[in-house]
């Protein structure tokens, strides 16, 4: 038997930008799940920001981030009191999103990619990828691609910056990145 393996583009271009009520820089939602879900009611969610100040970060209780620096000098965050740099590009750093934390940009405006997961629902990774290899869809699990840098072609399907692909269903697929793409592996953990 055989399924028929499909390729949901998400193009940068039509993502609307959402202003953060401090008005500290603006949010780009890639997608989430379930579908429409707003910040109380994901499993999980991705997000590209624009950060333009310094400033505290919201509180999402109950939720665990990834955040990875893809333009700019880079930011100072204050973790319930522990500093932890994020200035290298491309290297996800996970914290609790309950968890007190306090920006400081290093050096002006930085552009960062957000992956936020319900805990206790859903376990994501977060690979940043540079080279031609093949993405494996684990039966159960949800992947999406996000090009961070340069574009990417995945199974022939073109992707520019900051547009994404929501592989569905399970198989392997082939991604050809010229630049970096992000490979987030989502999977929920099962109700014992």
């Amino acid at each position: 038997m055989t399924s028929t393996r499909h390729i949901q583009v998400l193009r940068a271009s039509e993502r609307p930008a959402t202003p953060w009520l401090n008005g500290g820089g603006v949010t780009r939602e890639v997608t989430g799940f379930p579908s429409g879900a707003g910040l109380d009611g994901f499993d999980w969610r991705v997000s590209l920001a624009d950060v333009a100040t310094a400033g505290p970060f919201s509180s999402f209780p109950g939720v665990d981030r990834v955040i990875t620096l893809v333009e700019g000098a880079g930011m100072a965050l204050s973790v319930d009191g522990a500093e932890q740099l994020v200035d290298a590009p491309f290297r996800p750093f996970a914290f609790p999103g309950d968890a007190a934390t306090d920006c400081r940009l290093l050096g002006g405006p930085v552009v960062d990619f957000n992956v936020m997961t319900r805990r206790g629902r859903v376990e994501a990774t977060v690979e940043p990828v540079s080279t031609p290899r093949r993405v494996e869809v684990p039966p159960e699990a949800t992947v999406l691609l996000v090009c961070l840098a340069g574009s990417a072609v995945i199974d022939g399907t073109p992707l520019t910056r900051y547009d994404a692909a929501l592989l569905d269903p399970p198989g392997p697929y082939d991604l050809h990145p010229d630049g970096v793409t992000a490979a987030v592996t989502f999977r929920f953990r099962s109700a014992r």
